[in-house]
């Protein structure tokens, strides 16, 4: 391990936000060196023990998700629980700098002792989930945080990357009509545990209410999943504004957490998580290895060009590359 790792390692172990925040700088750095100290450290950590709820948070543009996470939290935090909060912001495409400032968002959250949150942006990752969301969120388990909450960008298919580095998952919606409920992928009800309505206060608590009976029946519809208890996965209805059934979706969370713990899904769970992971990063080694290979590139950029000129089909010339690569 690298000179400095064991004092960092230390300090994150004992709750320090500066060296929390330094970590995470450190896991989502691309060189070569920090990757290496990245590894050291996470390596360090794995024997801690420590263990958080880590709660994946997806809603479309506009539903409050910022509201709701700041009430949320500071919820949780006067309740004595340390919470964390990952939320991956979209990127630009020139910098991959974040666009959106999350501290900013949250002000009040970010001002607790209790709360820690870390704007990441996502690098045009699938589903808006930073390809090392999931090492920061073993640091804030081993810095003692209580909870874990990593908001996505949006919602689509691809959010179920999300659903590979957490225990649950919830779907923040606003109230809608029927279109809208059709325009929400059957990909992301599936794997939803938690659909909540926000907004359901003033004017919009009846739309709310008939919104959230009209998701209630679309889960009805679908399978019981094994891993769920009698209930679930459930629609309710909360304000974020009015900080209205926050508690009550809360208890929902840790009653799910609790029953899966209870049936040996949780362990399993983190167990298949972890091996879906190692195989992820396997992958990308092997991809970024091929890429800074200037023979390859070479051969791609080549491959590519006929391509683009019509003289060989796309499928024949990833063909010959994958056969000059396995030869």
């Amino acid at each position: 391990m690298m000179a400095g790792t064991g004092d960092l390692a230390e300090r994150i172990l004992a709750g320090e936000r500066r060296a929390l925040a330094r970590a995470v700088t450190l896991v989502e750095s691309t060189r070569a060196d920090h990757r290496a100290e990245a590894a050291g450290l996470l390596d360090r950590l794995g024997t801690h023990g420590r263990q958080a709820l880590r709660i994946g948070l997806s809603g479309t543009p506009g539903v409050g998700k910022s509201t709701f996470i700041e009430a949320f939290g500071m919820m949780l935090v006067e309740q004595g629980l340390k919470v964390a909060v990952l939320a991956v912001d979209p990127s630009s495409t020139r910098s991959g700098g974040s666009i959106l400032g999350d501290k900013t968002r949250m002000e009040r959250l970010s001002r607790e002792a209790g709360a820690f949150i870390r704007p990441s942006p996502s690098l045009s990752h699938l589903g808006g989930v930073s390809r090392r969301s999931r090492e920061a969120v073993a640091l804030c388990e081993a810095a003692g945080f209580d909870l874990v909450l990593i908001e996505t960008v949006g919602v689509g298919q691809s959010e179920t990357m999300v659903a590979e580095m957490c225990d649950l998952f919830v779907l923040l919606l606003a109230p809608a009509g029927g279109d809208e409920l059709q325009g929400v992928k059957r990909g992301i009800m599936e794997i939803a545990d938690l659909i909540l309505v926000n907004k359901a206060d003033g004017e919009l608590k009846a739309a709310a209410t008939r919104t959230c009976a009209d998701y209630a029946g679309a889960l009805r519809l679908m399978r019981k999943r094994a891993q769920d208890p009698e209930g679930f996965p459930k629609a309710m209805t909360v304000s974020a504004w009015e900080v209205e059934g926050l508690d009550l979706a809360w208890d929902e969370m840790q009653a799910l957490a609790e029953w899966r713990k209870a049936q040996g899904h949780w362990v399993a769970r983190r167990s298949q998580q972890a091996a879906h992971w190692f195989e992820q990063e396997v992958r990308s080694g092997l991809l970024a290895r091929l890429q800074s290979d200037p023979e390859v590139t070479r051969r791609m950029a080549k491959a590519a060009a006929q391509v683009a000129g019509g003289e060989i089909s796309p499928d024949a010339a990833a063909a010959e590359m994958l056969g000059w690569l396995r030869g």
